[in-house]
């Protein structure tokens, strides 16, 4: 390869690596990704499964915004499950159980299908810079890869020690080497590098399991809803069971006899892990008066008997996972597999980058994924997504925080950074949540993506068609009015809907909890005909209007602090406001009102002092009352 051997060079072929050479291959950039072994791309290193919550938001926002997540997962899904569906809108969700192998080979079918892609095997030793810029990345074997943007996507590769008790080995994944020049080179030039730790369970063989014993975790799916994509569905695999089973008070004794020979109590790992995302060591030790934890089984694929102890999450070694696992009910017979591991890896402090995921000190370098702290595969792809196109836009691509949960996550990263643990998206991370749904993530992002060219032809064209049946449904309902006569009375008693003293239209019924979309087409056969994804909006915009208008006030007033700036010589130290509270924001110097709201200990009232004063200083500045 010669001078200059792509716009945009990708570094890893995870769920960030691929999502950042899509959404540049998608704008027309010449893309090269890089990546240790080309059939290797977008395995799932842990567990198979792609959402959850909070989780499935990003995925439908990723695919709202003309990425691949939510369409491979689609290809591949073997269960398919909505969570918290008894709960409101705002914190339900989506989780897939995927095919650990058809999986990646659908992602890596996507990739090939852009011409202007071009995978490249090798090692990472190091990144190029000239004169202060990033140009490019050295490999092992002495070639040297240079472009307009590069965007690393490392994972867990880099540095990454691999832990089972007293044995430690070089790796990212279990199998495969790691980049530790890399590291070296990043911080020559000024990248703040941390450490952090993760983990995965055993593997047991499904033929050696004792269903009897277990219980079968159904699928909860509403109808219309099987599937991430706003696009259309192919085939569906055949759906599997997942199971239920516990831990015993003997699992725990066996545990807290060997946390001597566990690393995470040995001092070996110095990288803190996800607190949400404990191993079964820490739960032991943090909830001793626990006498089980939850454990789900879950099916690798179909074409293997592998089953991933989701719960189980250990470096313990592994004869001690053996007993461990031979003391759960159900599994007193299981062959494991592939024993749990810890990994511990090097990340970058991502209050150094932009919000494009550019790095301040170093132009033409991007950071995507768990090289940024993160944790989950999810919250890859949405950084990989806004990373590439940003790299390939040569411009930042916001997301807001009252757009997506994209906006949240990134946000909250580049500000507060991961406050010494992997960082994991939830539904209470978002002050605008109620408006961050899964249902409506296209009708939030997709124009958007349209106008900066990562949306296509033939998606735009559904999401307008959607859009107009969206309007059409709600005028009828807006319109059609039912009178409490007699044939409309019979009609609502037969069907247990209490009649109305007066004329009503069917956005008033529908205001009723225990109305809905088919009930109305009981009562009124002239409704229209329209799909499920579309009625759901339409129910939702007319039952939670109320919410819905408060919910936006509140976006707004937070809209109009983002724009409030705060002068680089602004002291935060003045009565009204505690030392604790001018400590955090002296030390963030947060550059606007809003951005100062966001840092952890800051308080409402320190804000609302903080916007008195400013619009004291710049009477015209139209500073908001929080």
């Amino acid at each position: 390869m010669t001078q200059t051997d792509a716009d945009v060079l990708v570094l890893g072929g995870g769920h960030a690596g691929a999502e950042a050479a899509a959404a540049a291959a998608r704008l027309g950039c010449a893309v090269v990704l890089v990546t240790l072994r080309a059939d290797h791309i977008g395995r799932l290193s842990c567990n198979p499964a792609v959402g959850g919550l909070a989780k499935g938001c990003l995925v439908r926002e990723v695919d709202a915004m003309g990425g691949l997540m939510a369409r491979v997962a689609d290809r591949s899904t073997l269960q398919f499950r909505r969570l918290n569906t008894r709960k409101g809108l705002a914190v339900q969700a989506s989780r897939a159980q995927v095919d650990i192998h058809r999986y990646p080979k659908a992602l890596q079918a996507e990739l090939a299908a852009f011409p202007n892609l071009t995978v490249v095997q090798g090692e990472a030793t190091g990144i190029l810079v000239d004169g202060g810029r990033c140009v490019g990345l050295q490999l092992a074997d002495g070639r040297e890869l240079r472009a307009l943007a590069t965007v690393l996507t490392t994972g867990t590769f880099l540095g990454g020690v691999l832990h089972r008790g007293r044995t430690q080995e070089p790796g990212g994944r279990v199998g495969e080497r790691v980049s530790g020049a890399l590291s070296q080179s990043l911080s020559a030039h000024g990248v703040r590098l941390g450490r952090l730790k993760t983990g995965t369970p055993p593997r047991v063989d499904v033929n050696s399991l004792d269903l009897d014993q277990l219980t079968v975790q159904a699928e909860t799916v509403p109808p219309g809803t099987a599937g991430f994509s706003f696009g259309p569905r192919g085939p569906a695999l055949p759906q599997h069971d997942c199971w239920i089973t516990y831990t015993t008070p003997v699992t725990h004794q066996l545990i807290r006899d060997a946390l001597g020979d566990s690393p995470l109590f040995s001092g070996a790992i110095t990288g803190r892990g996800p607190r949400y995302c404990p191993s079964v060591e820490d739960k032991v030790t943090r909830f001793p008066e626990r006498e089980r934890h939850q454990l789900f089984l879950e099916p690798e694929g179909i074409d293997t008997p592998r089953v991933y102890l989701n719960g189980l999450s250990t470096s313990l070694p592994p004869d001690v996972q053996n007993a461990v696992v031979h003391s759960i009910p159900g599994l007193q017979r299981a062959r494991i597999l592939q024993p749990g591991y810890a990994v511990e890896y090097d990340f970058a402090d991502p209050r150094d980058l932009g919000p494009d995921l550019q790095h301040s000190r170093l132009p033409g370098l991007f950071l995507a994924g768990q090289i940024n702290g993160t944790t989950g595969y999810e919250e890859a792809a949405a950084q990989g997504l806004i990373a590439g196109a940003s790299a390939a836009l040569g411009k930042p691509v916001i997301v807001g925080r009252d757009e997506g949960y994209i906006g949240v996550l990134i946000d909250d990263l580049i500000t507060r950074g991961v406050g010494g643990e992997p960082y994991r998206m939830f539904s209470s991370r978002a002050e605008h949540r109620l408006l961050l749904r899964e249902d409506n993530a296209d009708r939030r992002l997709s124009a958007k993506a349209r106008a900066l060219g990562l949306l296509g032809d033939h998606a735009w064209t559904r999401f307008q068609d959607k859009l107009a049946h969206i309007a059409l449904a709600d005028a009828w309902c807006r319109s059609r009015t039912f009178k409490p006569d007699a044939a409309t009375r019979a009609q609502m008693t037969a069907l247990g809907v209490s009649v109305p003293k007066n004329k009503v239209t069917a956005a008033g019924l529908l205001l009723r909890p225990e109305m809905s979309w088919a009930r109305l087409g009981q009562l009124a056969a002239d409704r229209p005909q329209v799909a499920a994804d579309v009625a759901e909006q339409v129910c939702t915009d007319i039952k939670y209007a109320a919410y819905l208008d408060r919910a936006r006030a509140r976006a707004d007033r937070t809209r109009q602090m983002a724009e409030v700036a705060i002068p680089d010589d602004f002291e935060f130290a003045r009565p009204g406001v505690s030392h604790e509270v001018a400590e955090k924001l002296a030390a963030a110097r947060p550059s606007t009102l809003a951005a100062a709201a966001r840092i952890p200990g800051v308080t409402p009232a320190a804000i609302d002092l903080l916007a008195l004063v400013l619009a004291r200083r710049t009477p015209s500045s139209g500073v908001p009352r929080v």
